[in-house]
């Protein structure tokens, strides 16, 4: 019955995938903003409930102005889990644009993606970055750099929270904000999530990808909590901006 359960759940998500990913590319070539914005948020809404994701949302998200969303970072699981919650896009390691499948869903998400290995990468996104702001849209950066265990939080990097302080050197840009949010995987099948069971849902290290993904598609209910902080306007310093960032994540955290 399992192996006949994840059959219908991946032919779900497969029909799902025949229409809105062209839907997409089709936007994303004529440039309709309104509608490759909104897409992919359709697309991880349905991913999540085919496989038993529940998001439990706390505080306000972002609104119209310029933000950058400076997050914590568990799981691949974040993304879809994100991503259902309001239109935006994220930063993303060079490494994943290559990969099957989800470097291809990745860039349909508008994703940008930063080679860490290169000197000159930074300022790259950080251009990149800007420009996005400057046309008022959210970007979701994972501060930490990688993915934790979900049991403690990894210094947040602030190298490319600089992006804001290049988009208020426009003149159309009256304010950039920075936004913390915090996510937390709460209950697994029901039961209170453990040291035990950190492994079944982070990916971090070395670990393979592909027994996460063979227990996602079992569809194993889960609930995550995502908290957003309060937006701060972004005051010139990006390691004060990240600082208070990284404490924000910390106090939600806790009290998850």
């Amino acid at each position: 019955m399992t192996r006949i359960a994840v059959a219908f759940r991946l032919l779900l998500l497969g029909l799902c995938s025949l229409v809105l990913v062209p839907l997409q590319m089709l936007a994303l070539r004529l440039g309709l903003s309104a509608t490759l914005h909104v897409l992919p948020m359709w697309f991880h809404r349905v991913l999540l409930r085919i496989f038993n994701v529940r998001v439990i949302e706390r505080g306000t998200p972002p609104g119209k102005a310029p933000t950058i969303v400076v997050s914590n970072h568990v799981s691949w699981l974040d993304i879809p889990v994100i991503g259902s919650l309001h239109p935006l896009s994220f930063i993303a390691k060079s490494e994943i644009e290559g990969w099957p499948v989800v470097g291809f869903m990745a860039t349909l998400q508008r994703s940008v993606f930063i080679d860490r290995q290169r000197r000159k990468a930074t300022a790259e996104v950080n251009d990149a970055l800007a420009h996005r702001l400057v046309k008022g849209e959210v970007v979701v950066l994972f501060a930490e750099g990688t993915t934790g265990d979900g049991n403690r939080l990894l210094p947040f990097r602030s190298s490319l929270v600089g992006a804001a302080q290049t988009a208020l050197m426009h003149d159309s840009v009256e304010r950039v904000l920075l936004q913390p949010l915090a996510i937390t995987y709460t209950r697994r099948h029901g039961m209170p999530v453990t040291r035990r069971d950190r492994p079944f849902i982070a990916w971090y290290g070395d670990m393979d990808l592909a027994p996460h993904l063979k227990l996602f598609t079992q569809g194993i209910p889960i609930d995550v909590v995502v908290t957003w902080g309060e937006p701060m306007p972004f005051n010139g310093s990006r390691k004060q901006a990240t600082a208070f960032a990284e404490a924000e994540v910390r106090r939600a955290l806790r009290v998850a």
